[in-house]
């Protein structure tokens, strides 16, 4: 009889478990990165998508759709079933900054989705020209208000390289030539060349030619140092505090994604983004895992609403329109 009470109350207890939370998942996952293949998100996806695929035990295979300043894969993931099949992997610019660009897009970050997790993050670093005077930032700042034509290059309006320099130019009392680009990759090739004088872009965007000693690292727009650019001040020490940028790629699910998937998939996230080979891939990007106290759903949620509603502002006080 006993025995009996112990089967009842063990199938119980199962019953009570959500029959996805014990399943999940039991097919391939898609990840949608709403930019193009070989960008830092897209790279960024790939290898967290390989670590969830070894912990979780199905394919995680990431897909490209990109479109619209990454809103057309946002509005996609947003579509798709709240049962954690479709993810999205949401770059900081799309995220924090469509609420405020795009008000009448088929989508809304902040309503649309369930955060699951940060997987990476990357400062905004301060870069000039070998052509520049000075090798700190106070240095250059001095030679650059001196020069008749100042040029600061951008990845395109509305990026994260064109609004952490319009947040520092204002900081910094600077009034240069402000030239969009189409891509990171073409600002900082006419900065090799001296057609333009600094650029203000991810860690990931720039490593290589900072590693190569191409282009001078001025500043991290951090809050502690880069560990990917040792000897590189933050921004606070060199003289600016309260102008920290860093970007962050994560995953999100659609809005009402069941709590135990999210909860499965963040942990799922934790023990990827510390595994040894997705640490070097990341140190060799300029990007890092997010300290554990960032690593939540709760912290990411803290973290996206925070941005849009900062650069929401520096957006507005610049009055920045993008097509």
């Amino acid at each position: 009889m006993f025995h009996r009470l112990l089967v009842c109350a063990a199938v119980s207890l199962a019953i009570l478990v959500p029959a996805h939370a014990q399943s999940y998942p039991t097919k391939p996952v898609t990840i949608i990165v709403p930019f193009g293949a070989g960008g830092p998100t897209d790279i960024v996806a790939r290898v967290i998508a390989d670590r969830l695929s070894a912990s979780l035990g199905q394919r995680f295979i990431v897909e490209n759709a990109a479109g619209a300043a990454g809103i057309t894969g946002s509005a996609r993931a947003a579509r798709s079933a709240p049962d954690g099949y479709t993810l999205l992997m949401g770059p900081m610019s799309t995220m924090s900054f469509s609420p405020t660009f795009y008000p009448n897009a088929p989508v809304h970050t902040l309503k649309d989705f369930e955060p699951v997790g940060i997987v990476a993050s990357a400062p905004i670093v301060i870069v000039g020209s070998k052509d520049i005077q000075g090798n700190t930032l106070k240095e250059f700042m001095a030679s650059a208000k001196k020069k008749a034509k100042l040029s600061n290059g951008n990845a395109g309006a509305g990026t994260t390289s064109h609004l952490a320099c319009v947040m520092l130019n204002a900081r910094f009392g600077l009034d240069p030539a402000i030239v969009p680009y189409k891509s990171s990759g073409a600002a900082v090739a006419d900065m090799l060349t001296g057609t333009i004088d600094y650029v203000c872009d991810q860690s990931t965007s720039v490593m290589g030619q900072v590693s190569a000693g191409a282009i001078k690292p001025l500043a991290v727009l951090a809050p502690s140092p880069s560990a990917a650019l040792p000897g590189v001040p933050t921004i606070a020490q060199a003289g600016y505090p309260g102008a920290e940028m860093v970007v962050w790629n994560a995953l999100f699910a659609p809005k009402g994604t069941p709590r135990e998937i999210i909860t499965q998939l963040n942990a799922a996230i934790g023990k990827g983004i510390t595994d040894p080979a997705a640490l070097e891939r990341f140190a060799k990007l300029g990007a890092e895992p997010p300290p554990p106290a960032d690593r939540s759903p709760e912290a990411l949620a803290k973290i996206h609403a925070g941005d849009v509603e900062k650069w929401g502002k520096v957006i507005r006080d610049a009055n920045i329109q993008v097509q």
